[in-house]
């Protein structure tokens, strides 16, 4: 029980009902909220990236991989994914739980290439004494993504299936097995705000109920598959999922919650699922694309998700390859 006198805050309650997640690449900010996991992406590392305090990690990747037989783009290639193991060995020194590192966006069409990388990725993990276990490799939810992470899964190889806006890909990811996926609860909330001009709150926010969708869909049906609801654009929308197999929060969300000692109630409930009478649907390749293509808000932020995360990466390796030519 809660003493009165020194009521528990928003973010000590969520974590009663839902694992907690940092959404940043930034070290400081995961030790101050102390989460369970922790994810980046693209983005997150590229703006990590530019502050001074991680530039060490840029500069060591960037000495590994000097004076070697390498050079050109495939050089690049492999300080970039060093980079992102040392992001992610940093992150797994504070976290007690994974890190989710994701793979070349570019990759996100092409089935052999996102296993390939992300076999190299466990390697270089497994060679700094890293259990699988702890990582989960990020990959976008297109069919493509889904039939690798598939593969992958058999292998042991968990995956955290993002940029993932639609109860189709979500059922896809559930058959497929994967360990886990990320539903963007902001991005469809900036998608309907945008397209009908209206403000959302509460339990009547797209993006919340997208999220109760799957998660009532999984928990009905027996799915393992883990629910993280991500992209959040405001307190509000995390309160609203309490009770998620996991949420994955943004820093300054973090401190909101943690400023705050409003009650929470547990929203998401499995008992409760189990008793919806959501009907089951089996997802092949033509149901999910043509599933995928109906759905305008999902077709357009899951294309403009991996535009956005390809043009970091771009810009990842603009700023490596700068600095590797400086360091020369």
């Amino acid at each position: 029980m809660n003493d009165v006198s020194n009521p528990a805050s928003q973010l000590d309650q969520l974590k009663q009902f839902t694992k907690v997640v940092a959404d940043t690449g930034d070290f400081e900010s995961m030790r101050e909220f102390a989460p369970q996991d922790a994810t980046t992406n693209p983005s997150l590392i590229l703006a990590a990236s530019s502050q001074p305090q991680y530039a060490h990690l840029i500069e060591q990747a960037i000495d590994e991989h000097a004076g070697g037989s390498l050079s050109g783009q495939e050089r690049i290639d492999r300080i970039l994914n060093r980079v992102l193991i040392l992001f992610g060995k940093e992150i797994l020194q504070i976290v007690p739980g994974r890190v989710s590192t994701e793979v070349d966006a570019r990759l996100s069409f092409d089935t052999k290439g996102t296993i390939d990388l992300a076999k190299r990725l466990i390697d270089q993990y497994a060679s700094e004494g890293i259990e699988r276990d702890r990582v989960l490799i990020k990959i976008a939810s297109t069919w493509e993504g889904i039939r690798a992470a598939e593969v992958l899964e058999k292998e042991g190889i968990h995956c955290n299936l993002t940029l993932l806006f639609s109860l189709p890909q979500a059922i896809a990811c559930a058959e497929a097995k994967v360990q886990l996926i990320s539903p963007f609860v902001g991005r469809i909330y900036d998608w309907y705000k945008k397209s009908t001009g209206q403000e959302y709150s509460g339990a009547d926010d797209p993006g919340v109920q997208s999220v109760g969708q799957i998660y009532e869909y999984y928990k009905k049906f027996d799915y393992k598959t883990e629910v993280m609801g991500a992209s959040f654009r405001n307190v509000g929308q995390i309160i609203e999922l309490a009770g998620c197999d996991l949420l994955t929060i943004s820093p300054n969300l973090l401190a909101e919650l943690q400023a705050s000692t409003d009650p929470i109630e547990k929203k998401l409930d499995e008992a409760a699922a189990k008793q919806s009478g959501i009907e089951k649907v089996t997802m092949d390749e033509n149901t999910f694309r043509f599933e995928l293509n109906e759905d305008a808000m999902a077709t357009e932020k899951t294309a403009e998700g991996i535009r956005r995360f390809a043009a970091d990466i771009r810009k990842l390796e603009t700023m490596i390859s700068e600095k590797a030519e400086a360091a020369v």
